[in-house]
């Protein structure tokens, strides 16, 4: 038996959106080594990798928080 879905159900969602590239950003950054050969600046006293440690979370968290809204402007909600 073969039954129809309501006609009020929404269409399939798509992830497929360029904004979710933003995403690789706080995971290939920390990955490159480069940024962590120096103890200086120093920020409070603390050595650099410490605060730059710090600074990635910050980075993680912003870019997650700006797809998270445009995909919940462009979805409608």
């Amino acid at each position: 038996m073969l039954t129809t879905p309501p006609s009020d159900q929404r269409p399939a969602r798509s992830d497929r959106s360029p904004w979710n590239w933003l995403l690789l950003v706080p995971i290939v950054i920390p990955l490159t080594t480069v940024l962590y050969n120096a103890q200086e600046p120093r920020l409070f006293g603390f050595p650099l990798f410490y605060w730059l440690q710090l600074a990635f979370i910050v980075l993680g968290v912003t870019a997650t928080t700006v797809v998270y809204q445009v995909g919940r402007k462009r979805s409608g909600r």
